[in-house]
């Protein structure tokens, strides 16, 4: 094979981020060369997001950059706007292949020769009919504290603004076993932390007849990794027991991010999230009950269709009065093929901004005093490798970011930190 030089950019999720590390270990077991998407290459890779118009729009300009820096690469894009949208990607000009999010992982099988063609190929299947799993992990790339492991994909739910369920299919996950044997690899590897990403991943095991808690217990008991983290969990999934089991557990973090997207019952409503505010809050003050010091961090939208002021408002106060840690916040972005698009009447972007910058106003505030209640502690700190100035990093099992002088012995390690003080969304601790 003529070309040896390839490079990877992904968009969106940890989820995504984990399938391009797959796809980057299939070429180098290939003789490929991984080289930076900076630097010229013979083949590249764009695995795509299309949560938002900002993603798709973020996925053109990343093809016009790839064919700046390497006019004769070819172009391959993949990925949840390739599936959704493989016409649009096909008719730009200079991409090679487009193949969909079930066709990502048969790319050698499909394609032996990445010559530059004259014409896009395009290979995406009915995604609806996949049963497939896709394993992907994000092992033997950068850090060596952390590693992604893929437990869960597709979503059974029918949320109005979201392309998702189009483009990941419906909700699949491998065997308890596959996944053991999986974290086993993982920890053999060196890694101490391992987290569990999905789309969907309280949903795991349904169609199996196990359930996520099967699969945490078992996981509790692999040797090597100090640490699991779950990504993120529907609060309608994620139940008492589970908050139980991570509160009295040795190894599953003290962090739950919670997506939330509306502290309004209406908005709520016509969003058809499958959960009240009133359950929502019952989850967050159990974990505060259980677990004083965990994490607490949720999603939320502004600007959905027929959000009014009031409705904005009563979202705030909502958010406010709740022991979270921190926000996620995102502006609604109108998505092809959804029932959200015939709500109406759409909110002003200006005023969309305007909520979106009060709200990250009010994470901070949280953020700022959750970290300031650990000064004088002393925590456990999974000590990464990213150095700047003089100083490393790293986190605590409830999602705090400490900064420590930096020696380089300890990083890669679990460290006793006594925490001196907060500077902006830091800890600033003193490895003992």
């Amino acid at each position: 094979m003529s070309h040896k030089r390839v490079s990877f950019e992904s968009l969106g999720c940890k989820l995504n981020y984990a399938e391009t590390i797959q796809i980057k270990k299939e070429f180098r077991k290939r003789g490929f060369e991984v080289v930076d998407s900076q630097a010229a290459a013979d083949v590249v890779v764009i695995n795509t997001c299309t949560v938002t118009q900002s993603a798709d729009s973020d996925c053109r300009q990343l093809i016009r950059r790839a064919l700046r820096n390497s006019p004769n690469a070819y172009i391959v894009v993949t990925g949840c706007y390739a599936q959704g949208r493989p016409d649009e990607l096909s008719h730009i000009e200079g991409v090679d292949l487009v193949l969909g999010n079930h066709e990502k992982f048969k790319l050698f099988d499909l394609v032996d020769d990445f010559s530059k063609n004259y014409h896009s190929r395009v290979f995406v299947g009915a995604i609806e009919d996949v049963v497939d799993f896709g394993a992907a992990d994000s092992a033997d790339e950068g850090s060596r504290t952390r590693a992604f492991l893929k437990v869960q994909d597709g979503c059974d739910y029918n949320c109005s603004y979201c392309t998702i369920p189009s483009v990941r299919g419906r909700s699949r996950s491998p065997s308890i076993e596959f996944l053991l044997n999986e974290a086993r690899e993982i920890a053999s590897r060196g890694y101490k932390e391992v987290v569990l990403s999905g789309v969907n991943v309280g949903d795991f095991g349904q169609r199996d007849g196990k359930t996520l808690m099967d699969l945490l217990r078992s996981l509790e008991n692999v040797k090597g990794i100090e640490r699991f983290r779950i990504s993120s969990i529907e609060p309608n999934l994620l139940t008492k027991d589970i908050v139980n089991f991570v509160a009295n557990s040795e190894k599953f973090c003290k962090h739950f991010h919670i997506p939330l997207q509306s502290g309004s019952d209406e908005v709520l409503r016509k969003m058809r999230r499958r959960y009240n505010t009133r359950l929502y809050r019952n989850i967050v003050d159990y974990i505060r009950e259980r677990i004083p010091d965990a994490a607490i961090g949720a999603d939320v939208i502004v600007g959905f269709p027929a959000e009014t002021n009031e409705l904005f408002e009563m979202t705030y106060a909502f958010i406010e009065s709740l022991p979270l840690t921190y926000l996620h916040v995102f502006s609604y972005s109108e998505r092809q093929n959804t029932d959200a698009v015939k709500i109406g009447p759409d909110v002003d972007p200006r005023v969309k901004k305007k909520r979106g910058e009060l709200l990250r106003m009010l994470s901070n505030r949280k953020r700022y005093e959750f970290n300031r209640s650990h000064v004088g502690k002393i925590v456990k700190v999974l000590v990464e490798d990213e150095e700047k100035d003089g100083k490393m990093y790293g986190f605590t099992s409830n999602y705090v970011k400490v900064e420590m002088e930096l020696n380089q012995f300890h990083q890669r390690k679990l460290c006793d930190v006594l925490i001196q003080g907060v500077s902006d969304n830091t800890c600033i601790g003193n490895i003992l």
